[in-house]
């Protein structure tokens, strides 16, 4: 998926492009940080949902052993976190904090790559949509890309999750 990426975006004019500091996220940027010379930049505020003491387990063995947490946080992940992870509203603050800060030093175009569950946050909060319906209101499957334009009316979407960069076979890998 990443050599796919790098494929079609390649002639794209980067002016930064900004990582998760987690495995994944940095092997899809680094090809194309590396055909285009620019130097990843790694921010941990980019990271997927912490899901705390669920991290690793199933969705059966987190409904049987944290079964109150589970329900509370499905019908509301704006307000109610995983057992000691994040609500979708501390998530939001902190990869929000690195886009507010590329709006004040960026002029140019500024590649973020992050997680399914982190970009649909960002996204709602900049749309204006209540980040607790993240996964209702958008979806963002894996190697998708999705744009933003900051114009003087506020932030404009301009791509949703578009994925026609991978080939037929890679967008119907599961999990994608």
């Amino acid at each position: 998926m990443a050599n796919a990426f790098t494929e079609a975006y390649r002639k794209t004019e980067w002016q930064a492009i900004f990582s998760s500091k987690l495995r994944r996220a940095i092997d899809t940027a680094r090809p194309l940080c590396d055909a285009l010379g620019i130097t990843l930049q790694v921010r941990s505020d980019l990271n997927e949902i912490g899901y705390g003491q669920w991290e690793g387990l199933t969705r059966d063995e987190v409904s049987r052993r944290y079964h109150d947490d589970y329900v509370n946080w499905l019908a509301d992940p704006a307000r109610n976190a995983p057992s000691g992870g994040e609500t979708a509203r501390v998530i939001a603050e902190r990869a929000l904090s690195v886009v507010e800060e590329l709006k004040t030093t960026a002029g140019g175009n500024v590649l973020i790559v992050s997680h399914k569950a982190t970009i649909r946050i960002m996204l709602c909060r900049l749309l204006g949509i209540e980040v607790g319906q993240f996964r209702y209101r958008l979806g963002c499957p894996v190697g998708s890309l999705s744009m933003i334009e900051f114009t003087s009316n506020g932030p404009m979407l301009q791509t949703l999750a578009d994925r026609s960069h991978l080939s037929e076979e890679l967008r119907g890998l599961p999990g994608t």
